[in-house]
């Protein structure tokens, strides 16, 4: 059987609807998003499938409903009796869903600390004041080039190293739009703004990160039943003090996604599933090793599919 890997995606794969045909078939994953909207006192299952829209793009709620989506698909995988991960990664918010995966938090209490860490990041950077940028066709030194450029005295970072030549950038929307042009002239395929609402992984999310390490105090942290790679140094910890630390440096230093695909592969690891909405880190995969197979599971027909290969 081959060895798995289960990845976890993070903010911008939410969509209203997410998971409702998986649901239909499989009711632990109504139970999970329940057991998310209980321990937060909101309907994280009635936002997620009828919205609106702009109230679940709100990142306080984004993010306990892409926590619940990620541990819902994993959890539809371990009752179809799919091999357990040789390792689990998240994307940024989709970390908190591995780490829940992996046995270090309970869902309920993930779940109001993602809720808590939403709401400490838009007070960090009040709406309009930061921005994001998606930078295409450009080497990371580049892009971190026009960033020292851009920066003028605010805060630019390359921020997502998700895959060659895909780096997303972010700080203070006059720094960010002038990378943007920057990264233009300079020979970019695109520089888009992204449509979010805060500047994740720069400077600017200092004060939030602050928060949510005294938020983190009063949570007890177990150590992981499966190894999780994490965002900030792409290697594993099994010491809650650490895993503590790492979950609050993750806000203002960057996601290492190409390190951490790269890591996946070197554990001669066949397979990379996403759990969750969207196809976004399966994109990624393809692009950062041919060798890896990624999946996407979302709905039944991408079950069948992964189960599929999993078991042949």
């Amino acid at each position: 059987m081959t060895k798995i890997a289960v990845t976890f995606p993070g903010q911008g794969s939410q969509a209203v609807g997410m998971l409702a045909e998986l649901a239909g078939v499989h009711p632990v994953v109504r139970e999970t998003f329940e057991e998310g909207s209980d321990a937060l006192g909101r309907d994280l299952w009635q936002l997620s499938q009828q919205g609106p829209k702009e109230t679940l793009n709100e990142t306080e709620n984004t993010q306990p409903a892409l926590l619940c989506a990620g541990v819902a698909v994993q959890r539809v995988l371990q009752q179809q009796s799919a091999p357990q991960a040789a390792v689990m990664a998240g994307h940024s918010l989709g970390e908190y869903s591995a780490l829940v995966a992996a046995g270090v938090l309970p869902l309920g209490d993930a779940t109001r600390l993602v809720a808590m860490r939403g709401r400490f990041m838009q007070q960090a950077v009040p709406a309009g004041t930061g921005a994001m940028a998606a930078i295409l066709g450009l080497e990371d030194d580049q892009v971190r080039a026009v960033c020292e450029q851009g920066a003028q005295g605010q805060v630019a970072a390359a921020v997502n190293f998700n895959s060659p030549g895909q780096v997303v950038v972010a700080g203070h929307a006059e720094a960010v739009q002038r990378v943007a042009e920057l990264a233009k002239e300079a020979g970019a395929r695109r520089a888009l703004l992204l449509d979010v609402s805060v500047p994740s992984h720069c400077e600017l999310m200092r004060p939030a990160a602050e928060q949510l390490g005294e938020a983190m105090e009063a949570l007890a942290f177990s150590a992981p039943q499966v190894p999780v790679l994490h965002n900030v140094n792409v290697a594993e910890a099994s010491d809650a003090d650490d895993i503590r630390r790492l979950l609050v440096e993750q806000l203002y230093k960057p996601v290492r996604w190409v390190e951490t695909v790269e890591a996946i592969a070197a554990r001669e690891i066949g397979i990379v599933i996403e759990a969750g909405p969207g196809k976004v880190l399966t994109g990624l995969v393809k692009r950062i090793d041919k060798s890896l197979q990624g999946l996407p599971v979302f709905d039944p027909a991408s079950l069948d599919k992964a189960l599929e290969a999993i078991n042949a």
